[in-house]
């Protein structure tokens, strides 16, 4: 009976005390990751990534509710920001829009603590086209090569001509264009041509 009591009591005792411990544990400084307002947890932005149309962005100056904004990036790549007006935020990363917004709004604000944040990746798309089996726009979350591509769009379907296929990516008003042999590739004897996409590139398999 004794036993039975022990048992009963260290079963309570660990319920009670498993909430208490859960609440204690948080992201360690070198995770990668912090603390979302909801108490989840997100990716920290990298300070490298450049900003496109589409994307969403999170601004705000300390202690000022009304220089708090979420912003779409529009398609020509330009905001909007109270006191401050249009900006261009498009090809600009985090670091350089923040130095820009800081040095413009000390004009309204002295000694501004400004914050800013991606809060959404919209802009970061590549198109796979031709003979493939599931062709398309696709939004990337993650650096990815041709071969990648190809297999997010469902993998070459069966009249797909595979020496032929095509990378094509706009450079201002350029157009360049590298070759992709699937083979080749595959086989490991041309890896140099799984190349690493861009932000707009478009994959022709034809």
């Amino acid at each position: 009976m004794k036993r039975i009591l022990l048992m009963i009591m260290l079963v309570v005792l660990v319920i009670w005390a498993a909430p208490l411990a859960a609440r204690d544990i948080k992201p360690g400084p070198d995770s990668g990751a912090v603390s979302s307002p909801d108490g989840g947890i997100k990716p920290e932005p990298g300070s490298d990534y450049t900003i496109g149309p589409g994307d969403v962005l999170d601004i705000s100056i300390w202690k000022d509710e009304a220089l708090t904004r979420s912003l779409l990036v529009l398609p020509d790549g330009t905001i909007a920001f109270p006191l401050i007006g249009i900006l261009k935020a498009g090809g600009k990363t985090l670091p350089e829009l923040k130095k820009e917004i800081e040095e413009k709004i000390t004009r309204y604000v002295t000694d501004p603590v400004l914050s800013a944040e991606v809060r959404q990746v919209n802009s970061m798309i590549v198109y796979v086209i031709g003979r493939v089996n599931n062709p398309g726009r696709f939004v990337l979350n993650a650096n990815i090569n041709v071969l990648q591509a190809l297999a997010m769009a469902g993998g070459l379907n069966p009249f797909a001509k595979k020496g032929d296929i095509k990378v094509f990516r706009q450079r201002g008003d350029k157009t360049e264009i590298f070759p992709f042999d699937y083979d080749d590739v595959v086989k490991g004897s041309r890896l140099k041509d799984n190349i690493q996409l861009n932000r707009g590139d478009v994959v022709v398999v034809p």
